[in-house]
């Protein structure tokens, strides 16, 4: 089948709900076994939804991967119950909004830890599994924003996921020859629970009508992406990134999105 992850085991970040929760889900339908890491400690329904899509291998990890010791603990706990690791996928991300000179050097810390240097720590804990397999895919969750776009109060958001595309191009050219391939996905305006921090049901609706496309995005067009870049049909792929976004990135000004209409 096309994206086939049979005998695979999956560790995916942020899984407990929006993009996370549909990349895991689509991983858990092509055959992988999954590890799912949240930060809820509740067992929530998509525990009794993954056992029967994964054939019984679906394990939940209770973590905040803002720390080192949590990075390397899901690793070495996703190896304990499911027997290796083969696909990293760091989905876990936190937006605050701030101006630069309101920004807290605490949330600035946060968003670093959790957003950037979880990449670094997870990856860092994950390559030996997958050079002693001979085989492995880094992926990430990376966003239009900071790479390609910019909005006032995300100027940490939209720089650690600057710094997350430039870590996914380096990375990809150092183990570009082990066959561990290194690729992340850019977001556009996706409907999950966090587009309630965007404003009131009207801000949202002008929202959509500013996309090409006519509609927000799924976690499905987010997750069948991450799924063909984990399988081997993507296996001369490294080093990039792939927007998802609808078309937003498109027009160069409001001006051109109203000629569309």
């Amino acid at each position: 089948m096309f994206g086939s992850l049979e005998g695979k085991v999956a560790l995916v970040t942020g899984g407990g709900q929006g993009i996370g929760r549909g990349i895991a889900e689509v991983f858990a339908k092509a055959g992988a076994a999954i590890a799912v890491v949240s930060r809820r400690g509740s067992p929530r329904p998509f525990l009794r939804h993954f056992p029967r899509a994964a054939g019984g291998a679906a394990e939940l990890l209770v973590a905040d991967i803002g720390s080192l010791a949590a990075c390397e603990s899901v690793v070495a706990e996703t190896v304990a119950r499911l027997g290796r690791l083969d696909i990293l996928v760091h989905n876990a991300g936190i937006f605050p909004i701030s101006h630069i000179a309101e920004l807290p050097d605490e949330e600035l810390d946060a968003v670093l830890d959790v957003n950037l240097k979880a990449a670094f720590r997870l990856s860092k804990a994950a390559l030996p599994h997958m050079l002693a397999a001979g085989w492995g895919r880094l992926l990430f969750t990376s966003s239009v924003t900071g790479p390609r776009v910019a909005m006032p109060g995300f100027a940490a958001y939209g720089a650690s996921k600057a710094g997350l595309n430039g870590f996914i191009r380096t990375a990809g050219l150092e183990y570009a020859k082990r066959n561990i391939t290194v690729n992340g996905v850019e977001p556009g305006f996706i409907l999950t629970p966090a587009m309630d921090v965007f404003g009131s049901e009207e801000e949202v609706d002008e929202m959509r009508a500013l996309i090409p496309a006519g509609r927000f995005g799924h976690t499905d067009d987010i997750a069948y992406v991450m799924l063909f870049l984990a399988s081997d049909r993507a296996a001369y792929i490294t080093g990039q990134t792939i927007v998802v976004d609808g078309g937003s990135t498109l027009p160069d000004n409001h001006k051109a999105l109203e000629l569309l209409a």
